[in-house]
C-alpha cells in the first residue's frame, strides 16, 4: 500500500513539473524593459497626469485669444418699450407708430435677433501669471513622468536580479538535495553493515527533509519573482519566467558621483516652486485693473433666421474690482505661504537625496567587502566539505560532522549569491540616484 501511495505521489509531482515546464518562458532584461515601457500602468497614469496638466495650460490661452459666441433669440411681446424697440431694431417704424395710443398699447410684435459677440482680453496681468504657473506645472509633470520611467528601469533591474537569485537558490538546493540523498544512501548501506547506528541514519533523513523544504521555498520564490515581473509588464498571464543570463558580478567604478540639480525629479521640484511663485504674483496682480475689448454684430427680423436689419457695437472696458471683503488679501497670503513652503520642500528634498547618495556609496563599499569575504568563505567551506566527505566514506568521520559541514557549504553558497545580488543592487541604486 505504501508503494502505491508513493507511486501516485511521484506521478503527481512529475505532472506538476511538466506543467511548470510548459509555462516556463525565457526572457531577457532588455525585453522586460521594452514591455514595461510600453505597458506599465504606473507610466500610463503618469502620462495621463501630464496630459491633464497640458490641458490646464491650454485653457490659459484664453488670456490672449478672444471669446466668440453666437445666439439666435425669438420673442413676442406687447410691452410698450420692448415693442417700440423691436420695431426700431427691425427698421420698420412708420409715422403711425408714434401715435400715443399705439405707443401706450401696442399690438403683439415678434422679434428674432441673431447676435455674434466677441470679447477680447487686452491687459490681464493676473491671467498672464496664471498661465506661467500652468506652464511650470506642465513641465514639472513631464519631468515627473521621466523620473517615473527611470525608477521603473531601476525596479526592473532589481526584479530581474531577484529572479536570477531565486534560480541560483534553486540550483544550490537541488545540488544539496542530491548530496543529501547520496549521503542517505551511503548511511543506509553503512547501517545495514553495522557501521552506523539508527540515530545517525535518522539525522541524515532529517537533513534530506530540511533541504526539500528549503527547495520548495526557493521554487516559490521563483514564482513570486516571475509574478512581480508580470505585474511590472502589465501581463496577466503570470507565466514562470527564466532569465536568459545568470546572476554574476557587475563591473562598476565608484567615482565621485554627486546628486545633480539636472536630475528630472529635482528639476520638477524647482518648476513646482516656480509655479507657486507665479501663482503668488498672480494673486498680487489681481489688485490691478483689467482692460478688455468687446464687440457684437446683430441681425433683426420679424421672421425666424432672417436678417432684414442689422447693427454693430464695439468698445473697451477698463474694470477694477477694488475690494472683495479682504478675500484677495487672504488669497495672496496663502499663495505666499505655499511658495515659501515649496522652497523649503525643495531644499529638504535635495538634502535627503544627498543623504541617500552617501548611504548608497557606503552600501556599495560594504557589499564589495562582503563579496570578498563570502568568496573566501565559500572556497574554504567547499574544501572542508570535500575533506569531510572523503573521510566519511572511509568511516573516519562522524555523521553529525559531515551534516554540519554540508549544511554550512549550502549556506555559504546562498550567502555568496545573496551578496552578489546586494552588490549589483547597490550599483543600480547608485546609478539611479546620480542619473541626470
Amino acid at each position: 500500500m505504501k508503494k502505491i501511495i508513493n507511486l501516485f505521489a511521484t506521478i503527481f509531482l512529475l505532472g506538476s513539473f511538466s506543467i511548470e515546464a510548459q509555462n516556463l518562458v525565457s526572457i531577457a532584461k532588455a525585453e522586460v524593459l521594452s514591455k514595461v515601457s510600453d505597458n506599465n500602468t504606473t507610466i500610463k497614469i503618469s502620462e495621463q497626469e501630464f496630459k491633464k496638466a497640458r490641458a490646464d495650460y491650454r485653457q490659459t490661452n484664453a488670456v490672449f485669444l478672444p471669446n466668440i459666441t453666437a445666439s439666435h433669440t425669438g420673442i413676442a411681446t406687447t410691452n410698450p418699450l420692448m415693442a417700440f424697440g423691436s420695431k426700431l431694431n427691425q427698421e420698420i417704424l412708420t409715422q403711425n407708430d408714434f401715435n400715443p395710443a399705439l405707443l401706450n398699447n401696442p399690438s403683439q410684435i415678434e422679434n428674432y435677433a441673431t447676435k455674434i459677440e466677441i470679447q477680447q482680453p487686452l491687459i490681464n496681468l493676473d491671467g498672464f501669471y496664471q498661465r506661467k504657473a500652468a506652464k511650470s506645472k506642465m513641465d514639472a509633470l513631464s519631468l515627473k513622468t521621466q523620473r517615473t520611467t527611470d525608477y521603473l528601469v531601476f525596479e526592473v533591474d532589481k526584479a530581474y536580479m531577484q529572479l536570477q537569485l531565486a534560480y541560483k537558490a534553486v540550483d544550490v538546493l537541488e545540488k544539496a538535495l542530491e548530496a543529501a540523498n547520496a549521503n542517505k544512501k551511503l548511511a543506509d548501506n553503512s547501517f545495514k553493515q553495522g557501521y552506523l547506528q539508527r540515530a545517525d541514519v535518522l539525522n541524515v533523513e532529517v537533513r534530506v527533509t530540511e533541504v526539500q523544504n528549503q527547495l520548495q521555498t526557493a521554487k516559490s520564490n521563483v514564482k513570486n519573482a516571475s509574478n512581480y515581473l508580470s505585474f511590472l509588464m502589465n501581463d496577466e498571464s503570470y507565466v514562470i519566467y527564466k532569465p536568459i543570463d545568470s546572476l554574476s558580478v557587475s563591473g562598476f567604478k565608484l567615482e565621485d558621483k554627486m546628486v545633480s540639480e539636472n536630475r528630472s525629479d529635482i528639476k520638477a521640484m524647482q518648476l513646482a516652486s516656480k509655479a507657486y511663485e507665479a501663482m503668488n504674483k498672480s494673486d498680487k496682480m489681481a489688485f490691478l485693473p483689467t482692460l478688455n475689448a468687446f464687440g457684437n454684430y446683430q441681425l433683426f427680423s420679424d421672421q425666424v433666421f432672417k436678417g432684414d436689419a442689422n447693427g454693430y457695437l464695439f468698445g473697451a472696458q477698463l474694470s477694477w474690482n477694488i475690494f472683495q471683503g479682504s478675500k484677495r488679501f487672504g488669497k495672496a497670503q496663502k499663495s505666499k505661504a505655499e511658495f515659501e513652503k515649496s522652497k523649503l520642500e525643495y531644499k529638504q528634498y535635495v538634502s535627503k537625496s544627498n543623504l541617500e547618495l552617501n548611504k548608497a556609496k557606503r552600501m556599495l563599499i560594504d557589499a564589495e567587502n562582503k563579496l570578498h569575504l563570502t568568496t573566501l568563505a565559500l572556497q574554504q567551506s567547499e574544501e572542508a566539505l570535500r575533506i569531510r566527505t572523503n573521510r566519511f566514506k572511509e568511516g573516519l568521520e562522524k555523521t553529525s560532522d559531515l551534516l554540519l559541514v554540508e549544511t554550512q557549504y549550502a549556506q555559504k553558497q546562498l550567502e555568496y549569491y545573496q551578496t552578489i545580488f546586494e552588490y549589483n543592487y547597490a550599483q543600480a541604486y547608485l546609478q539611479f540616484l546620480t542619473k541626470e
